[in-house]
């Protein structure tokens, strides 16, 4: 393994499964020093993740924070892993800000409710707006922050219109901050996952016919695996991406080309 991020510190949110668990142990395979786990509810799993980071030689902590509280958690979020590094490390500050959780209801446009609306914009746009303002000031110079989009914000989604909205205006926030953040030399990317073989995703995938139409809008024929996106990720939290700034990448295995 090449090392890249010897020594960084991470935080990655959703981390305790699927995408975001694979991004957090590519981190720890690539030198990460401490990576921050962050779980909604699955403590069981998120601990089992830290072992996994840990076995790897890094250390890792577990941190709750239910996002769908918005800017209360965002803020309790950064307080808490804060303090996990000052106590792992000696110092508050870190290199790499994963904004990875989300939820992606299907829900078409009749049957929207005003309440799944507010939930699936505050968790997907609202929680990681104010994480990241809450953490901007402990971030160091030359740090990366990667926000997780989706495929949806290429291709039409008239089943998941609102999930798809709130990872478009995410992608417009990564565009809209990358300037701010680059004096201190900053990056802020974002990636698009296609359709990934994860626990969130098992239940419509166990159906075969529509396993096959998923496995067949990848030029590839097949489902991503949590691994094809956290290694982008991983790319783009390295020194090699030192010049990639306001991008979205697409990592859909080039669904519907």
């Amino acid at each position: 393994m090449s090392q890249r991020l010897s020594g960084k510190v991470a935080l990655v949110t959703g981390a305790s499964r699927g995408i975001g668990r694979a991004v957090a142990l590519a981190f720890a395979r690539e030198g990460a020093a401490l990576v921050g786990v962050h779980y909604g509810a699955n403590a069981d799993a998120a601990q089992a993740t830290v072992r996994e980071i840990e076995a790897l030689g890094a250390r890792a902590v577990a941190i709750p924070a239910d996002l769908r509280q918005g800017k209360a958690a965002a803020e309790s979020l950064h307080r808490q892993f804060r303090a996990a590094a000052v106590e792992a490390l000696g110092d508050p500050r870190f290199d790499i800000l994963v904004n990875n959780a989300g939820i992606a209801p299907a829900r078409a446009l009749a049957e929207t409710d005003e309440a799944t609306f507010d939930e699936i914009v505050t968790v997907n746009l609202k929680a990681p707006f104010f994480l990241i303002q809450a953490v901007a000031d402990d971030l160091r110079d030359d740090g990366r922050i990667v926000n997780v989009s989706t495929g949806f914000a290429r291709i039409a989604a008239p089943s998941h219109p609102v999930y798809a909205a709130s990872k478009g205006a995410l992608e417009t926030l990564t565009l809209a901050l990358a300037p701010t953040f680059a004096a201190r030399g900053i990056t802020v990317n974002a990636v698009r996952p296609g359709v990934i073989e994860t626990d969130m995703n098992a239940g419509w995938l166990a159906d075969p016919q529509a396993r096959a139409g998923a496995e067949a809008l990848s030029a590839f024929s097949r489902l991503g695996h949590p691994d094809d996106v956290a290694e982008v990720v991983a790319f783009l939290a390295s020194p090699a991406a030192r010049w990639t700034t306001a991008q979205s990448l697409d990592a859909t295995g080039g669904s519907k080309l």
